[in-house]
């Protein structure tokens, strides 16, 4: 339990200080092109992280030696990004944040969702109703509180296990050395320079950044150290190949199988292992290679006097840390170096920006306020300040330092826009998990970002920007009033309410969006909530867990903001629930923004969107990486125009007999738990509910299909039928032996280690790996664990009671060693699947129908055995609950098929990650996803921006990188004097006749050849019997040919039409509605 705090002013008081202590200090971390800051470290990473005095340079701190443990239900999608290792970093990790307007608490949010050991939040000021603009955790209650106190109680309640702390009186140098990392969000640069000189040259460094949001404009600045080593740049998987051949060359060429194109890259080191023959490569030695291929490299070695290569081998990439050389802030601001750039449009913008950073500080310092939004002298004198350092500033002096731009600058210096905060705090979020594990490329070092086409596209009065004494005041200051009232009375459908869905509405909520009384907000989530969401979805909490997600998250954003006026649905938004999204609910959406995990609910709004012609505003994030893309009627393509190409799937005898990676293992598992589990019980149940019925089918099938699951639901019911904990430990002890053991024999005796394919080349060669069988012991944990969990699944699907000492390893092992377990014989002329392409293991014979016939009459014998209520409980695989089994049977299932062929086993918690199919996912891409697309929402609701205003990202955090770029338009379809794109639908009132439409046509040159509503053909001029349909409705030959069954809530029916010009050329026109109503 973590202590009390007591709030006291200016300090903390601990009741219980002894469970507190800050970390000790040992530090590493790397980055990309750094230029010559770069230094690469051939040194042993232990050695470097332990020499805290060496005289080369000061070495950053990692966290506590003794963490607590991870909550792996809690922690698992973050896990999936982090790893182990730098979780237990950052659970030793102290850090410090000052300034809690809204940055300072965005920033703080994503730390203590993280996980990190401590956050103190530092602030002397006082809460104004101009902080509700973009503090979330702030109330009109909070006025006149001191903003860290205030901050204290709504953040500490992300995360118990995290302790926060609050500190409200004036900073010096000496409390910095508390901690391993400081942030800075509204600080002078005088003091900053100050702070990052004591954290720079402190032994060990202490990260130092200073983050800023003004308005529309952003900067980052980080310093962590002299000396600062990143553990892996880019946390990406360390790239393999399966080797095909080596030649005794210099240097030597290496060949991989074209399984998989190879990912790596000149200069890359990597190591051998597994090389028959050639077995002076498999020392574990680093070599370094060039001359990369899609299929091959060379290697910088002599192999001549080496054995001949023979078969095997894998290659692996080796991944480098590197040291990086950071610059204090008084040194850097003088010489910036290269800047990160986002857009490169405005690659000539971080220089201005920078000086206009420096300008603002020094117009502070000299006049003691921010320039005032709207009076043009306090823009003036900042830009006569940015004019005065632009001339002193010699080699570097900026040609034009864009007096309009500045302007903007000005006005909107003071406030601090959620969007903006979210955003940066995502960034800076990340940066500090980077300084306090080594995990991923630090920001090096300046980083300026800008998003002014987010202004109103009208030029707007001064007095529009005035203060109006409301919680939005900050937002006007930016974007005027007329801007801020089409927000509060948008009306705003978002799809989703998990990670993406929360950090949504907490950003509307604060930017007032549907808070007007003309105002909705729509939220729709048929999910509920579980555990594992608590580590990012952060409106939730541990109480919520089992309600509905929508409900409770709408609740939360009402804290937030009371004037939200938001609805929460449970609804899936699919085409099972068009009466409930029907066409008045679209029709008067302003816009919409998916929050959706998947492609095809995706696809299905984006196509919703482009019939009723709404903004969609779209994102999503994998781990570090988050991407958005700005779906605007008429300006830009749809989100289904363009598609990843589809994920690669291994070939199925691949997966079921001769895998050669972990991922094969895992796929194969998942699928035999599910058969045998969940497929063959609830087949069983269909068997017993209508037994006539279903083996009337089975006959009717008369397939290798319907043969399969005969026998599945027969050997369940009689061979494999458990009617107590001993049966499920035999039934699990013989399918040890049948799946590790007796297959493999099988397969092994097919195809013996010297078998070869037709063409004489050897059969067992890459990427095959020829499998070896296991023999079961009860001393091997991993064997008797794979018993005990299986027994124990079986034994719930059965309805059998498990005993105590059925989870008591060695009271299991006794039992299991009573099984008897047959002597098995491979079998002659057994036919093994080997072709890539076959997509079943089933194999139809002429005799299937006699084997059905005969399968049916042993189940009927076998079904009077059992009573007529008796049900089997299938077992739907959960992932997110380590307590069931699941997991133990599937790492078992996986890592036993590993080791028959010599493939490196997993733990339980990368298998959960490959067999759960769990997405990585972090804070801090989240947060900073759904800033990008707020800015993008002040264009949409402003209507009138143009394509170029809009902006596409895609961002990696890990690397850093940002990537924004213009939206690409619609495709454009002309014909005579008119074009359309696919955002186009043409409409017909008054239900017009088949013959009116056709005339419709023919006025645009178009001759329509063939209509079709559905499925069903209404007209096709081929068919001379449909020249009789030329005079009815059209509404009416949806109902009689196409049997419609049109609803009372719609208005219309679309018909998709074929047409061809008058030179017999097909035309692509537009999907055609039909109102009849």
């Amino acid at each position: 339990m973590l202590p009390r705090k007591r709030h006291c002013e200016g300090v903390v008081v601990e009741e219980d200080t002894d469970n507190i202590s800050f970390p000790n200090k040992n530090r590493i971390v790397t980055a990309v092109g750094a230029a010559d800051s770069v230094v690469n470290s051939d040194r042993n990473l232990s050695s470097s992280s332990n020499n805290n005095s060496s005289s080369s340079g000061y070495v950053m701190a990692f966290g506590d030696n003794n963490p607590p443990d991870i909550d792996e239900d809690l922690h698992s999608r973050q896990l999936a990004v982090y790893g182990r290792e730098t979780m237990r970093r950052l659970f030793g990790a102290s850090v410090l944040v000052s300034g809690m307007q809204g940055l300072g608490v965005e920033i703080a949010k994503n730390l203590i969702l993280a996980g990190v050991k401590s956050v103190t939040l530092h602030d002397e000021g006082t809460v104004e109703l101009w902080d509700l603009s973009s503090n979330f955790v702030f109330s009109e209650n909070d006025v006149g509180k001191n903003r860290a106190l205030a901050s204290v109680g709504k953040l500490q309640e992300l995360n118990n296990a995290v302790v926060v702390l609050s500190l409200t009186s004036e900073l010096t140098t000496e409390q910095l050395s508390d901690f391993q990392a400081v942030v800075f969000t509204d600080i002078s640069l005088e003091k900053a320079v100050e702070f990052n000189d004591y954290c720079h040259n402190h032994q060990p460094s202490i990260a130092f950044i200073k983050a800023e949001v003004r308005g529309l404009f952003g900067s980052v600045f980080c310093d962590f150290g002299p000396e600062f080593t990143v553990l892996d740049v880019d946390g990406e998987e360390p790239h393999t190949g399966i080797i095909a051949s080596v030649s005794n060359d210099n240097p030597a060429l290496v060949s991989c199988v074209d399984d998989e194109r190879l990912e790596f890259q000149d200069g890359d080191l990597v190591v051998f292992s597994e090389v028959h023959g050639m077995k002076e490569l498999n020392d574990g030695k680093p070599r370094k290679i060039k001359n990369a291929r899609a299929y091959s490299f060379t290697l910088e070695e002599d192999t001549t006097n080496f054995g001949m290569y023979e078969k095997g081998g894998i290659v692996t990439q080796v991944k480098q840390p590197k040291v990086l050389n950071f610059k204090p802030l008084k040194e850097a601001l003088s010489d910036p170096g290269d800047f990160l750039l986002s857009d490169f449009s405005k690659f000539d913008r971080p220089p201005l920006l920078h000086l206009a950073f420096r300008a603002l500080d020094k117009f502070i310092s000299e006049l003691g306020h921010f320039p005032v939004p709207g009076v043009e002298d306090d823009a003036q004198k900042l830009i006569s300040i940015a004019s005065d350092l632009n001339d002193s500033s010699g080699d570097d002096k900026i040609e034009d330092i864009n007096p309009k731009l500045l302007r903007h600058f000005a006005f909107g210096a003071r406030a601090v826009l959620n969007p903006m905060a979210a955003m940066f705090g995502g960034i800076v979020g990340q940066e500090v998990v980077k300084a306090c594990s080594g995990k991923f490329h630090p920001l090096f070092q300046f980083f300026y970002f800008d998003s002014v086409e987010s202004l109103p596209s009208e030029q707007l009065d001064p007095d529009d920007f005035r203060p109006v004494n409301s919680r939005y005041d900050a937002q006007i200051s930016v974007i005027g009033r007329k801007l801020q009232k089409k927000l509060e009375d948008s009306q705003v459908f978002v799809v989703g309410s998990g990670a993406l869905g929360c950090e949504f509405l907490k950003n509307l909520a604060l930017m007032g969006v549907s808070c007007g009384n003309h105002g909705k907000l729509t939220i729709t989530d048929d999910d509920v909530i579980e555990k594992s969401n608590l580590s990012r979805q952060f409106l939730f909490r541990d109480w919520n867990i089992g309600q509905a997600k929508s409900t409770v998250a709408a609740s939360a954003t009402l804290s937030i903001n009371p004037s939200f006026n938001i609805e929460a649905l449970q609804n899936r938004v699919s085409t099972e629930t068009e009466n409930v999204f029907n066409d008045t609910f679209w029709e008067n959406l302003s816009v919409v923004i998916n929050a959706l995990d998947n492609v095809n609910a995706r696809l299905y709004v984006d196509q919703r969107c482009m019939y009723f012609q709404k903004p969609l505003l779209e994102s999503g994030t994998l781990g570090a990486k988050c991407n958005t893309q700005m779906v605007i009627p008429h300006l830009t393509e749809n989100y289904g125009a363009s598609r990843d190409p589809p994920e690669k799937q291994a070939p199925m005898c691949t997966v079921h007999s001769f895998p050669h990676n972990i991922d094969h293992c895992l796929t194969w598992a998942r699928s035999e738990f599910d058969g045998l589990l969940e497929k063959t019980p609830a087949e069983v149940n269909t068997y017993l509910s209508n037994p006539s019925e279903y083996t009337n089918a089975m006959r009717k099938a008369g397939d290798a299909q319907a043969r399969d699951n005969l026998e599945r639901v027969l050997d369940c019911l009689d061979k494999d039928k458990c009617e107590t904990f001993e049966d499920c430990i035999n039934w699990a002890r013989l399918k040890f032996e049948d799946y590790f053991a007796d297959r493999v024999k099988q397969l092994t005796y097919t195809f013996p280690e010297d078998a070869t394919t037709s063409t004489g080349a050897p059969f067992w060669s890459a990427p095959k790996r020829f499998p070896r069988p296991l023999q079961f012991s009860t001393s091997d944990l991993g064997h008797l664990h794979f018993v005990m969990a299986a027994a124990i699944l079986r034994s719930e699907t059965f309805a059998i009671p498990i005993p105590d000492w059925g989870k008591n390893p060695s009271k299991v092992a006794e039992a299991v060693d009573r099984v008897i377990v047959p002597d098995f014989q491979p079998k002659e002329g057994v036919k093994v699947v080997t072709d890539e392409k076959a997509t079943s293991l089933s194999t139809a014979s002429v005799d299937d129908a006699v084997v059905i016939n005969d399968l049916i009459t042993k189940l009927e014998r076998c079904r009077t055995k059992f009573t007529p209520t008796f049900r089997m409980k299938p077992i739907q695989f959960e992932k997110d609950d380590d307590t069931n089994y699941h997991m133990d049977v599937i790492a078992g299932l996986a890592n036993m098929r590993a080791r028959n062929y010599s493939i490196p086993e997993v733990d339980k918690l990368k298998a959960k990650f490959i067999a759960g199919r769990i997405i990585p996912a972090i804070a801090t891409s989240t947060a900073m996803a759904t800033g990008l697309v707020c800015l993008e929402l002040y264009k949409v609701l402003d209507g009138e921006h143009k394509v170029e205003d809009y902006r596409n990202t895609f961002a990696n955090l890990a690397l850093p990188l940002f990537s924004m770029a213009e939206p690409v338009p619609p495709k454009v379809i002309n014909h005579r004097d008119t074009s359309w794109t696919g955002w186009d639908r043409w409409t017909l009132d008054n239900n017009p006749t088949l013959k009116e439409l056709l005339q419709w046509l023919k006025a645009k040159g178009l001759n329509a050849y063939s209509i079709s509503c559905g499925n069903c053909l209404l007209y096709n001029s081929m068919f001379p019997r449909h020249k009789e349909r030329m005079d009815k409705k059209i509404a009416d030959l949806g109902r009689e040919v196409a049997k419609l069954e049109i609803p009372p809530y719609r208005r219309h029916l679309d018909v998709v039409v074929a047409c061809e010009d008058d030179d017999d050329n097909d035309v692509d026109i537009p999907q055609v509605s039909i109102y009849f109503r």
